[in-house]
C-alpha cells in the first residue's frame, strides 16, 4: 500500500511539474513579447481591402501622390503618408470600381481604413468563382469560407467539403479524418494562421472524435493542396490544409443551433483599431447519429471547445497575435444489443449480440500560440512563432459481448419473420483496455519574407520538443462454442472443438507497454519564387529545400538521430492565348519523419530507428477558365505519380492506424483528378469532381498488393440552388461515391491473405433553408430588426438510407469452420433541424 501511495504521489508531482512548465512557458513568451516596442513617427494608414462579400482582394494598387503600395494575398495594406495636410488615396483594381478618398492625419497618428470595392457591372460574372491568380499558379484549391459556414453536414466543418474534392477520401461521416491520393490520416499537414495543429493520438472510432480543431465560423481563408506543394510547408507525404482565421473589422455576434449541437462566435475591434479578437464556443452531441445505428446503446457524449484569436497592433510595424484552444471530450458508451442482417436472398443470415459493460474515454487538449510580426519595411517581414500543445487522453473500457450467428426466417407471412431460427455459431468476446497518454509538444519558429526586384524569398528555422508518456494495457479474449480461441500468429493455434488442445490458453490479443519518449526536431527551409515573362507568356517559378533533423530518446530507448533533405520545385506558364489556360508542374522529394504513433508497433514497443518515409512527387496540372451560359466556369485537371520508399506498413481499423514501425516496404501511387466548378445556377458556386487512383505496396519483397487506402474511383458533387421565384429558399446537395478500399480483415491477419474490399461508400446529404433576414432583406421593425441574418433549415443526412460499412466483425461458424465478415454499418438516414443567426 505504501508503494502505491508513493507511486501516486510521484505521478501527481510529475504532472504538476509538467503543468507548471506549460504555464511558465506561456507567461515567459507573453512577458517577453510585450517588452518589444516600436514608435511610429509619421501618419500611417492601414487596413484590409474587401469586396462586396467581405472577402479580401489581393493586388489592389493604392496610390498617394508619389507614394504607393499594394494589398497582399490577405487584402492587407499599410502606407505612410505626410501628416497635417490633405492627402488623396486612390484604390484601383482590375474588375472593381476605383475608390478615391482624402485624409488629413496628425503626426504619428494611425488610421485604419477598410474600403469595400464594388464590381464593375460588366465584370460581375467573372469573379464569382473564387481563387486568385497566385493560388492558381501554385496549384492550391481555395474554398469560399461562406460555403463552409453554410453547408454543415453530419460532421460540420472544412472536412465536410474536402470530401467532395478529387483525390480526397472520407468514408466515415462521424470522423474528420481524411486520406489524400493514397495516403493515410497521419500524412496531412494542417495549419491555422501558420501554426501546425495536431490530431488526437488514441482515437479509434469516428464516434469518439467530436469536433474538428478548425472552427469554420472563425475562418477567413481556406486553401488546400493535394500534392506537389512548396518547401515552406512541412514534412508530410500527402497534403496541406492551410487555414487563416479572420481579423475582425467590426463587432459581430453569430450563433448556430441544431439537434447535433451549437456554436456561438463573437468578434470585435477597439475604437483605435489596435486590439481585435474573435472567440468561438462549440458544443457537439452525436447522439442523434449514433442512436440511429444498429447497436442499441446508452450513449452520453460531451464534446466542447473554446477558441480565441486575438491581435494587438502595437504600432504599424509590430503586431502580436494569440491563438488559443481548449477542448474537452467526454465519451461514455454503454452498448446493449445489436442485430445485423446480411447474406443473400437465398441464404439470409443475422448476427445477434448482447452486451454488458461500458466504455469511458476522456480527451483534454490545450493549445496556445503567440505570433509576433515585425514589418521592417514594405519588402521585409520577420516573424517569431511560439506554440505549445498539451493533451491528456484516457481510454478505459470493459465490454463483454455474447453473440449468435444464425439463419433468418424469410417466409413472408410468418409471425417470426426476420427472427433467427437456427444458430450456426455461438460465442463471446471480452475486450479490456486501460490506456493513458500524456503529450506535451512545444515549438519555437522564426520565419522571414523578403521581396527584392520581383523575387520573393522565404525562410524559416524551427525547433520542436515532443515529450510523450504512454501506457497501454489492452487485451481481448474470444471463445467460440465455449472454447477459447488463441491468436493465429502463434504455433499453438487451437482448433477446438474439432481437435483436442492441451497447450496454454492465451488472450487473442494482449498488449502491455509503458513508454516515456522524447523527440527533438530541428527544421529549416528556404525557398525562392518569381513571376516573370517568357516572350508574351506569363511564367511562375518556385524552388526550395527543407532540412529536418530529429533525435529519439527515452526510458529504455536507445537514442537515435537522423537527418533528411527535401528539395521541391514548381513551374507554371500561362500562354498568351485567346483562351484562359494555365499549365503547371510540381515535383520534389517529400519525407515524413516518424511521429510517436509511427514509432510504436502493434505490440506497443517503440522503435527509435524507424526511418522517415520518402516519396517522390510529380504533378502535372492544367487550369482552363471559360464561360458557359454567360457564366464563369473552371476545369482543373491534375495527373500525379508518387514513388514511395522506406514505407512503414500499417493497418486501419475504423480511424485507428497501427504501424509495424519497420521500413520494410515500398509503394507507388498514380492517378487523375478532375474538378469542374462554376455557376451552374446564377449567383451560386457548385462543383463536380472525379478521381482515379491506384496505389500498391510490396512488403518484404513478397509482391505488390493494394494498400489500405487504394480507393480506385471517386465522384463528388457539391450543388447549390434556390427557387427563382423565392430566392430566399435555398438548397444544397452534398453527394459522394467512393469505391471500396481493402480492409476489414481479422486481427493479426496477413494482408496478403485478405485483399477483399469493403462495399462502395455512397452518401448524399440534402439541406434546405429559408432565409428570413439577410443584407438584402433587413427588417426595420418587429422581432426581426434585431438580426443581420436569420435562417431556418432542415437537413436529411444519408438521404437514400444507404448501409455503408467501415469495418467487419469476424465470426466463426462452429460446423463449417468458415469465418463470416459481418459489416459494421455507419449511420442510416437521419433528420436534423437548424437555426442560424447573426447580430
Amino acid at each position: 500500500m505504501l508503494e502505491i501511495v508513493l507511486h501516486l504521489n510521484q505521478h501527481f508531482i510529475e504532472n504538476n511539474i509538467r503543468t507548471l512548465k506549460f504555464k511558465f512557458f506561456f507567461f515567459a513568451v507573453f512577458f517577453i513579447s510585450f517588452q518589444i516596442k516600436s514608435l511610429a513617427q509619421s501618419a500611417t494608414i492601414r487596413g484590409v481591402v474587401l469586396d462586396e462579400q467581405n472577402q479580401p482582394i489581393e493586388s489592389v494598387n493604392i496610390q498617394a501622390e508619389s507614394r504607393g503600395t499594394s494589398s497582399n494575398e490577405n487584402g492587407f495594406y499599410i502606407l505612410k503618408i505626410p501628416a497635417n495636410q490633405d492627402v488623396t488615396l486612390q484604390f484601383t483594381h482590375i474588375g472593381h470600381k476605383s475608390i478615391t478618398v482624402t485624409f488629413n492625419l496628425k503626426n504619428g497618428e494611425e488610421f485604419e481604413f477598410n474600403p469595400v470595392m464594388s464590381l464593375e457591372i460588366e465584370q460581375i460574372a467573372t469573379v464569382v468563382v473564387k481563387g486568385n491568380q497566385r493560388k492558381r499558379v501554385e496549384g492550391i484549391t481555395t474554398i469560399d469560407p461562406e460555403i463552409v459556414r453554410t453547408i454543415k453536414g453530419a460532421q460540420p466543418g472544412i472536412e465536410n467539403l474536402l470530401k467532395t474534392l478529387p483525390g480526397v477520401s472520407i468514408t466515415n461521416e462521424l470522423s474528420t479524418q481524411y486520406a489524400v491520393r493514397g495516403g493515410n490520416f497521419d500524412e496531412n499537414l494542417v495549419y491555422v494562421n501558420e501554426i501546425e495543429v495536431y490530431r488526437p493520438f488514441l482515437i479509434r472510432s469516428g464516434q469518439q472524435e467530436g469536433l474538428s480543431f478548425v472552427n469554420s465560423d472563425m475562418v477567413r481563408n481556406v486553401e488546400f493542396s493535394a500534392g506537389g506543394f512548396q518547401a515552406k510547408y512541412g514534412d508530410k507525404l500527402s497534403s496541406v490544409l492551410d487555414i487563416t482565421y479572420r481579423n475582425p473589422i467590426k463587432f459581430g455576434l453569430s450563433a448556430d443551433l441544431s439537434l447535433l449541437g451549437g456554436s456561438i462566435t463573437a468578434e470585435g475591434i477597439s475604437k483605435d483599431s489596435k486590439l481585435s479578437g474573435i472567440v468561438g464556443l462549440r458544443y457537439r452531441d452525436n447522439s442523434l447519429l449514433v442512436n440511429a445505428k444498429q447497436t442499441e446503446t446508452n450513449y452520453d457524449p460531451k464534446f466542447a471547445d473554446a477558441q480565441a484569436f486575438v491581435t494587438y497592433k502595437f504600432t504599424d510595424k509590430f503586431h502580436l497575435s494569440f491563438l488559443g484552444n481548449a477542448s474537452i471530450n467526454d465519451y461514455n458508451y454503454e452498448p446493449e444489443t445489436r442485430q445485423t442482417n446480411f447474406g443473400t436472398l437465398d441464404n439470409p443470415l443475422a448476427l445477434l449480440v448482447f452486451y454488458d459493460g461500458q466504455e469511458q474515454d476522456q480527451y483534454q487538449t490545450y493549445f496556445g500560440a503567440f505570433k509576433g510580426s515585425y514589418f521592417v519595411n514594405d519588402n521585409l517581414t520577420l516573424k517569431l512563432i511560439t506554440s505549445a500543445y498539451h493533451t491528456t487522453e484516457e481510454e478505459y473500457f470493459d465490454i463483454f459481448a455474447q453473440y449468435r450467428l444464425g439463419e433468418v426466417n424469410s417466409n413472408i407471412g410468418d409471425e417470426d419473420l426476420g427472427e433467427v431460427e437456427f444458430s450456426e455459431g455461438i460465442g463471446s468476446q471480452l475486450n479490456h483496455a486501460r490506456n493513458d497518454l500524456d503529450a506535451l509538444i512545444t515549438n519555437v519558429e522564426h520565419k522571414g519574407f523578403y521581396d527584392i526586384n520581383d523575387n520573393n524569398i522565404e525562410w524559416s528555422i524551427k525547433y520542436t520538443h515532443e515529450d510523450i508518456r504512454d501506457r497501454i494495457v489492452e487485451w481481448e479474449v474470444i471463445d467460440s462454442a465455449g472454447f477459447s480461441i488463441n491468436p493465429p500468429n502463434i504455433d499453438a493455434f487451437n482448433e477446438q472443438p474439432y481437435e483436442p488442445y492441451s497447450g496454454p490458453l492465451v488472450p487473442f490479443q494482449d498488449i502491455r507497454a509503458t513508454n516515456n519518449t522524447k523527440i527533438d526536431r530541428l527544421q529549416a527551409f528556404a525557398q525562392w519564387s518569381k513571376r516573370s515573362n517568357l516572350g508574351e507568356n506569363e511564367i511562375f517559378m518556385n524552388a526550395g529545400i527543407r532540412v529536418h533533423n530529429w533525435s529519439v530518446s527515452g526510458d529504455s530507448i536507445d537514442t537515435a538521430s537522423q537527418t533528411v533533405f527535401s528539395p521541391r520545385a514548381q513551374f507554371a506558364i500561362k500562354p498568351n492565348w485567346d483562351k484562359d489556360v494555365l499549365f503547371r508542374i510540381g515535383t520534389g522529394l517529400y519525407y515524413q519523419p516518424p511521429f510517436y504513433r509511427e514509432l510504436r508497433d502493434s505490440s506497443g514497443t517503440v522503435n527509435p530507428k524507424t526511418k522517415a518515409q520518402r516519396s517522390f512527387h510529380l504533378v502535372l496540372g492544367n487550369d482552363y477558365s471559360f464561360e458557359m451560359w454567360e457564366r464563369p466556369f473552371k476545369l482543373v485537371s491534375e495527373l500525379y505519380y508518387k514513388n514511395i520508399s522506406d514505407v512503414n506498413p500499417y493497418t486501419v481499423e475504423n480511424v485507428r492506424i497501427r504501424y509495424r514501425a519497420r521500413n520494410n516496404a515500398k509503394a507507388y501511387a498514380y492517378g487523375l483528378d478532375l474538378r469542374l466548378n462554376g455557376e451552374f445556377v446564377p449567383g451560386t458556386e457548385s462543383w463536380f469532381s472525379f478521381g482515379y487512383l491506384k496505389t500498391e505496396e510490396n512488403i518484404e519483397g513478397r509482391g505488390y498488393i493494394s494498400r489500405p487506402s487504394d480507393q480506385r474511383l471517386k465522384f463528388g458533387i457539391l450543388f447549390q440552388d434556390y427557387v427563382p421565384q423565392i430566392p430566399n429558399l435555398k438548397m444544397y446537395l452534398n453527394l459522394v461515391y467512393n469505391t471500396g478500399v481493402p480492409g476489414g480483415s481479422p486481427s493479426y491477419a496477413d494482408p496478403y491473405d485478405f485483399q477483399s474490399r469493403l462495399p462502395d461508400y455512397k452518401r448524399a446529404d440534402l439541406g434546405i433553408s429559408y432565409v428570413l433576414v439577410d443584407a438584402k432583406n433587413k427588417a426595420n421593425n418587429g422581432w426581426k430588426r434585431h438580426f443581420e441574418e436569420f435562417l431556418i433549415g432542415f437537413e436529411i443526412f444519408n438521404m437514400f438510407d444507404v448501409q455503408n460499412s467501415i469495418t467487419n466483425t469476424w465470426v466463426r461458424d462452429v460446423y463449417s469452420k468458415r469465418q463470416y465478415a459481418i459489416p459494421n454499418f455507419l449511420t442510416p438516414r437521419v433528420f436534423n433541424v437548424r437555426l442560424g443567426m447573426k447580430f
